[in-house]
């Protein structure tokens, strides 16, 4: 909570322990045994090898994601939200079925939190984009490929 300080003991929960295994980018898409990262020498699908927020949004519309301008729930839909700041992207989160979102806090745990607000006053800049994929291809296309 100290370094997210929109968190708080009421609306958020930690849904797993501290890994190093994988990060955000890669848990959004599906993957806990891989760090995603643009830098040479990890995965990176589908997109050109930077830090910006274009070069997320690539990564996921490689996945089947389309851009969208709402973050509500759709029922028929999975949807993901990328922040970022001047520097480009910064995190990734995924929305539940509940309508929360659930983040990978880099190499922490993962946690739940009810709005993607929470995250927002700490490194992790604003939302710059969501993304929403039909939930029938979610299955199929949820592990990425590897590289």
């Amino acid at each position: 909570m100290r370094l997210f300080p929109g968190l708080r003991a009421s609306n958020f929960r930690i849904t797993s322990r501290k890994t190093a295994g994988y990060n955000c980018i890669a848990w959004v898409a599906g993957v806990t045994d891989e760090w995603w990262e643009f830098s040479h020498g990890y995965p990176w699908p589908n997109a050109r090898r930077e830090p910006s927020v274009a070069a997320a949004v690539e990564v996921f519309t490689g996945l089947g994601f389309e851009k969208c301008d709402s973050a509500d729930v759709e029922p028929e839909w999975e949807k993901v939200a990328i922040y970022g700041d001047d520097q480009g992207y910064t995190h990734a989160a995924k929305q539940l079925n509940s309508g929360h979102w659930s983040s990978k806090l880099g190499k922490l745990e993962d946690i739940e939190h009810k709005r993607l607000d929470d995250l927002i006053e700490g490194d992790y800049g604003q939302v710059r984009q969501v993304m929403r994929r039909r939930k029938r291809l979610a299955a199929n296309a949820m592990n990425g490929p590897k590289e």
